[in-house]
């Protein structure tokens, strides 16, 4: 592996330096860096204090597709079933059992009865049913009904032209108020874990009939789950209270969750070590990699700070539809000539590098693994044949962001690689996150969206169906890069059908290959790993797929 010039990685230590300080820490009502004090745990309300790098995008489960809005959703709405935090097991929160029919074709899942919403209505199967018909009816516009696509007819609706269809054909019906039948349209032993994702959670009809897109203000929301949102001020903090509605109140232990919105990890930290947080770095975005340095060579925070693998994925998006990257030689020699082992190791400081988009621990992900290194030489020749030797004539393009310190100093990395290795020049740009997501989505004009954008994706459930099929097929997913559809399109679709695992694997590693490492609809850069600090005090688990459960953590003195 070629190492970088010296310019260039002067270069890049001084973007990070940048970064680390172009936002003074606040100052601290105590002794910077002194360990806070445990919370109060009698007299008073249990506090938990979080941060994150962004809003949320919705609060409607049926809405929600990022991180951002999917945790807080997590705390206030119940599953069918649930992702255990600590063993990445299936488990029963609003079924209490199911069967499968012989044929794989039919599931049954049995309601508990206890479980109520926080104005006092039970909820039932027909809630349930509600929230399927309306993510998959194509005027909700919910992106990600295609989660749903295995119930029969589910994609034939969501694809159809608005009231050019007939919703009681979709296979999902409440048999009586405490039993939900789905039908798919062929076995999926994966959805089983499709059944604990917010997309098909129960939603109350009654609130959004009432109050349209506000039905999700702290007003008027209606919850079923552990916790409810009780204040949002944008741009500063949300705030959630235990709903003692819930039917396990009595084992959530934290009464009360404050969830900050900060975008400069530098300063998340100097409030964690003020004692003004209680976690940092638990917003989706890895802590910066000097930070990481620092916080280990540090007596006290090295032992409060956790570190693990992460189901994520982080990659450079194409639009190819738009010049130059509607030519598969320019995105290869875009992949080609990112550094990923510098990345992960200079920058990110956690995680490892990726050619492809499923991480280790997906089942079907390739291993070893396939897709596209980093390899200079080829990235110029690939450029030259596009028709750009050694960067000639190329237009200056933009690489779009989400505004946060770690995605800033990797957009500079990005943007001095391309630069020393392609001799092109590339803008980059950051923007708020949900301005960011909405602005790269399928269905902007293709002369609005930008050349080149981050995205990552976290599992949903651990198969690659949630991966290359649910994210990249090209009629039945977002398929944000644009692509037209080729053999990976159909082999996805056939991996995801196909009941023998050794073939299903086989088949993902083809799809892998030629998504990634030949039309390079994308270019991963490096799989995920969680950097987070935790005082000592609080008892939680650190999930690798699936959101934390707030209701599980515990607050000991």
């Amino acid at each position: 592996m070629r190492r970088m010039n010296l310019w260039y990685v002067a270069a890049l230590l001084l973007a990070l330096l940048a970064v680390a300080g172009c936002t003074a820490a606040p100052v601290a009502p105590g002794e910077a860096g002194a360990p806070a004090a445990a919370p109060a745990t009698s007299g008073e309300a249990l506090t938990l204090r979080l941060a994150t790098v962004s809003e949320p995008s919705t609060l409607d489960p049926n809405l929600a597709e990022d991180y951002y809005s999917i945790t807080p959703i997590e705390q206030m709405f119940l599953g069918l079933t649930n992702i255990n935090n600590a063993t990445s097991e299936i488990e029963p929160e609003l079924a209490e059992s199911w069967t499968v029919s012989e044929d794989g074709t039919v599931w049954t899942f049995n309601l508990r009865q206890d479980v109520k919403w926080s104005d006092g209505n039970p909820v039932t199967a027909q809630d349930i049913v509600y929230s399927v018909k309306r993510a998959v009816k194509p005027e909700t516009a919910s992106p990600y009904a295609y989660v749903l696509y295995s119930i029969k007819n589910a994609a034939a609706i969501n694809q159809s032209e608005a009231g050019a269809y007939d919703i009681d054909t979709l296979g999902v019906k409440a048999l009586d108020d405490y039993t939900v039948e789905f039908t798919l349209e062929s076995p999926a032993s994966y959805f089983e874990s499709i059944s604990s994702m917010w997309t098909l959670r129960p939603v109350p009809s009654w609130a959004i009939e009432q109050f349209g897109e506000a039905w999700t203000d702290p007003a008027n929301i209606v919850v079923n789950g552990p916790y409810k949102l009780v204040e949002w001020r944008p741009g500063e903090k949300l705030i959630f209270e235990k709903n003692p509605d819930y039917f396990a109140a009595d084992n959530v232990q934290i009464d009360r969750v404050e969830l900050s919105i900060i975008t400069d990890q530098f300063t998340e930290v100097a409030l964690y070590e003020s004692g003004e947080l209680d976690v940092a770095g638990e917003g989706a975005a890895s802590l910066p990699a000097e930070e990481v340095a620092r916080i280990l060579a540090d007596p006290v925070l090295s032992a409060e700070f956790h570190q693990g693998p992460r189901a994520s994925t982080t990659y450079v998006g194409f639009t190819m539809t738009k010049p130059p990257f509607d030519n598969v030689l320019v995105r290869k020699a875009f992949s080609a000539a990112i550094d990923r082992e510098t990345m992960v190791r200079d920058v990110v400081g956690s995680g490892v590098p990726a050619t492809q988009f499923a991480p280790p621990g997906i089942f079907g992900a390739p291993d070893p693994e396939v897709g596209l290194g980093y390899d200079p030489e080829q990235a110029k020749a690939w450029l030259a044949e596009a028709g750009y030797p050694d960067g000639a004539g190329f237009p200056t393009v933009t690489y779009r962001y989400f505004a946060n310190s770690l995605e800033e100093a990797l957009a500079q990395a990005l943007q001095a690689m391309w630069k020393e290795t392609l001799n092109v020049d590339v803008q980059i740009e950051a923007q708020d996150f949900p301005v960011f997501l909405a602005g790269t989505g399928p269905d902007v004009p293709v002369e609005e969206m930008p050349e080149m954008w981050r995205l990552g994706w976290g599992a949903d459930y651990p198969d690659e169906n949630n991966w290359v099929y649910e994210v990249f097929h090209c009629t039945d997913s977002q398929n944000r890069p644009r692509a037209a559809c080729t053999e990976a399109d159909e082999k996805a679709k056939q991996a995801g059908i196909e009941t023998d695992p050794e073939v299903r694997k086989a088949l993902y590693a083809e799809v892998e290959q030629l998504m990634f490492g030949e039309e390079v609809r994308v270019a991963p850069y490096y799989h995920r790993g969680y950097t987070i600090l935790a005082k000592p005090y609080l008892q939680r688990a650190y999930p690798t797929f699936a959101p934390v459960n707030w209701d599980t953590w515990r607050i000991e003195k």
